[in-house]
């Protein structure tokens, strides 16, 4: 089975490694973006099966970009989960409001957030029809 690529949009090189390295260890496969703008042309061109989004970014923010990430008929489906220090209720919604399926908040709590991330791609297992039984 392919590992899952899972895309992180974040502009600090310490958050990423750290993100990338949790990851890894736990089976994924994990590229950077460094600017919203570049977040958004990766979703584009690599179709990643997941994008973390960092909300506080250089050119483009995360709001911006998750919104022309689902805008977009080819990402659309493209789960979005925001990854970010703003913690207030009205940057949640706001987020959610953007297009992001769900949040992680930082500093990351790592055995938690490796289970979000796992529990991210268990709900979006196609479910299987019962066969028809032809006698």
């Amino acid at each position: 089975m392919d590992k899952k690529k899972i895309l992180v949009v974040e502009d600090n090189l310490d958050n990423y490694e750290l993100i990338r390295v949790i990851l890894e260890h736990g089976g994924y496969d994990a590229f950077q973006a460094v600017t919203g703008r570049e977040g958004v042309d990766a979703a584009r061109l690599q179709k990643p099966d997941l994008i973390l989004m960092d909300l506080s970014l250089p050119e483009m923010d995360g709001w911006n970009a998750a919104e022309r990430i689902k805008a977009d008929p080819s990402t659309k489906d493209i789960p979005i989960y925001a990854l970010t220090a703003h913690t207030l209720p009205r940057d949640r919604f706001r987020a959610m409001q953007a297009g992001c399926d769900g949040y992680f908040t930082k500093p990351l709590n790592v055995e938690g957030f490796l289970a979000e991330v796992r529990n991210v791609f268990q709900k979006r297992k196609p479910k299987r029809r019962p066969r028809k039984l032809i006698f």
